[in-house]
């Protein structure tokens, strides 16, 4: 705590410095200001920032913050870019050591091994922050958990047979631990734990319209079941609510599918409700709104953002007209605002 006072004493301090600077540019600038033993130039701005910041900052950053704020004081820099938070990685410098790190920046890895075959995509790709996971899934039936384990990932992927049906969208289910699927026909559910197969888990089918995309309902009500959504090709918004339970309770008699079983679609109560008038195209739910939002290229009812209880009262919805649809959206937390793609 005592170390954290301290860098926000020497933060304080640094803006300050700044402050100082660009007023006097600015006033230098207009004529109003004439040079004297106050200027702040680089030799002063070095000298101060290094006794601030010590070690942390190098020699390369605190010349390119001096420049930016010389060249443009209009726009201010981050005082971020002082510890070259911003900085590319071909800079060739070697990462400094992490006691010596006030901003501890992470650092990308790239996955070479290959995890689709020729003439296969990646159809969906969601991150579990809290599992250090990232789910893939392709379309043709590739589902993979790459797992950030000692600084490496492991992946562990699954092969999901299947004749024509393509995989159109993927998740996570955070209290079940599955990764789930959903296809032209059918719900995957994969096991991505289970030591006997890496092809273990249940199928939900049969689906009556082909399903495009799927997203978590985050809820931390009950660890024993998960909710999530569903869009069709028809404008239907799906909510489906599973448990443990329903994976000894429903199981169909019709055996495997590539050693999933089968669990019969009629046996859950699945909520549905048409909100679009054309394909859905995405369908995301926001735990800060407690909101779910589903898009289409519908030009009459583009988009939707309402609660997910509103698919089963079926009470008229909260929707957006937007001239040719709208195909991607996502929510700022920040800024509190929504932005649409069309």
């Amino acid at each position: 705590s005592l170390e954290l006072i301290d860098f926000k004493n020497a933060l304080e301090q640094f803006q300050n410095l700044v402050e100082k600077m660009i007023i006097r540019k600015t006033k230098e600038s207009s004529g109003l200001y004439t040079k004297d033993d106050g200027e702040i130039d680089y030799e002063k701005f070095y000298t101060t920032t290094r006794t601030l910041f010590g070690s942390a900052v190098k020699d390369q950053n605190i010349q390119a913050f001096f420049r930016k704020v010389m060249s443009n004081f209009d726009e201010r820099p981050e005082w971020l870019e002082i510890f070259g938070c911003f900085k590319g990685q071909s800079d060739g410098v070697s990462s400094p050591s992490k006691e010596s790190m006030v901003v501890l920046v992470s650092e990308k890895q790239q996955i070479t091994r290959s995890v689709v075959k020729r003439k296969d995509v990646i159809k969906g790709m969601v991150k579990v922050p809290l599992l250090h996971l990232t789910v893939t899934a392709s379309q043709k039936g590739v589902l993979t958990v790459f797992s950030k384990q000692r600084k490496s990932f492991l992946s562990y992927s699954f092969y999901f047979h299947q004749d024509t049906a393509w995989i159109t969208g993927c998740d996570f289910l955070p209290n079940l631990k599955y990764v789930v699927a959903v296809t032209e026909s059918t719900v995957i559910l994969w096991d991505y734990k289970s030591e006997e197969s890496q092809s273990d888990g249940f199928v939900i089918k049969p689906m009556k319209n082909c399903l495009l995309c799927v997203c978590t309902v985050t809820m931390a009500e009950d660890l024993a079941k998960d909710t999530f959504l569903m869009g069709d090709d028809k404008g239907h918004v799906y909510l489906l609510t599973i448990t443990s339970d329903d994976f000894i309770m429903k199981q169909s008699k019709a055996g495997k599918e590539s050693q999933f079983k089968v669990l019969d679609s009629e046996s859950f109560d699945i909520h549905k409700r048409k909100l679009h008038d054309d394909w859905v195209g995405k369908i995301k739910y926001f735990p800060a709104l407690k909101r779910f939002g589903s898009c289409s290229t519908d030009s009459i009812n583009s988009f939707v953002l309402d609660d997910i209880k509103r698919l089963e009262d079926h009470l008229p919805v909260k929707e957006f007209s937007v001239p040719k649809g709208v195909n991607a959206f996502t929510y700022c937390r920040k800024a509190k605002v929504i932005v649409t793609g069309g």
